[in-house]
């Protein structure tokens, strides 16, 4: 049909072939192929030009039309490719929305505007699925060391996310600038995970240290937590990340002997030579971004 719009534009098959690099002959062949798929006369003879028939005036304007999508689907491809459009759906739990993947993608919404991001909260399930399934591009997910094999998954390491104890005001504990985890072991404990990967560093640390924790309330988030323990309920361990919203009736202090440690990834379909490159512009924003909070919070003192 191109070649059809080039007879048509043109005015001659001869003028046609010098355009583009044919022989008359080859033009004339191939016109003869299109008239007997069409089932039509396409070109009438004038003189020692051609003009199209109704029918193949009709085929140029729509070889016209092609032609302009094709070039304007090729311009988007180029967009893609380059990391400029596309769309990221991305699963996150709630403690890492705030932290992490609020400035990342308000960082990449700056820097390239065309990129979607599908934004979506999986705090009560494993989002590690639907990665798999290319339901989300991107997903993330707390992981202890020893469970980073996952077929057609890839980890990406991002942040370290250090447990402190809080403590409620005037706690005899709160005279002291750092805490033994085994200054805990027969205090009352306040729970502010769901059973799963966020509890199970506090789970493991406290067995590290020779006890189980006593929890006398669960909460489910990181705020009521707080609230119970300002309340003289108990004691408990929140991430650094949990902590951004302060009550100020606790105090909070840093945990040794051992420091618990909750280790965020970001997991993307592996292998990585196929990730779009959206995605990987807004993994980028997520490591410089992590890389800022972990900065913020040493410099806080909490971590130091």
């Amino acid at each position: 049909m191109q070649l059809l719009r080039a007879v048509v534009t043109s005015g001659s098959l001869t003028a046609a072939a010098r355009n583009l690099g044919y022989t008359p002959s080859a033009i004339s062949q191939q016109m003869a192929v299109l008239e007997k798929e069409a089932g039509i006369a396409l070109l009438e003879r004038t003189g020692r030009g051609v003009r199209p028939t109704e029918a193949g005036r009709m085929l140029a304007d729509y070889a016209a039309v092609i032609d302009r999508h094709f070039t304007e689907a090729e311009a988007e491809l180029a967009e893609l490719r380059a990391g400029r459009t596309g769309r990221v759906a991305v699963r996150y739990f709630a403690t890492a929305g705030a932290t992490l993947v609020a400035p990342a993608v308000a960082a990449l919404r700056r820097e390239q505007p065309g990129i979607q991001v599908e934004l979506k909260l999986s705090d009560l399930k494993d989002p590690l699925p639907e990665v798999r399934s290319r339901l989300a591009d991107l997903a993330l997910v707390v992981r202890p060391q020893d469970q980073l094999a996952a077929d057609g998954v890839r980890f990406v390491h991002l942040l370290d996310d250090r447990y402190s104890a809080v403590l409620p005001e005037g706690h005899p504990l709160a005279a002291k600038r750092e805490l033994d985890l085994t200054d805990l072991a027969d205090e009352p404990w306040v729970g502010s995970d769901q059973p799963g990967p966020c509890l199970e560093p506090v789970l493991d640390a406290c067995g590290s240290a020779g006890f189980s924790p006593n929890f006398v309330v669960e909460s489910g988030d990181y705020d009521t937590a707080q609230g119970f323990v300002a309340a003289g309920l108990g004691v408990g361990l929140i991430p650094e990340m949990g902590l951004g919203n302060r009550h100020p009736a606790v105090v909070v202090r840093p945990v040794r002997n051992p420091e618990p440690i909750r280790t965020i990834y970001a997991a993307v379909r592996a292998p990585s030579p196929a990730q779009p490159a959206a995605v990987r512009k807004l993994l980028d924003a997520l490591t410089a971004q992590a890389a800022q909070a972990a900065e913020a919070f040493t410099l806080s003192g909490e971590w130091a």
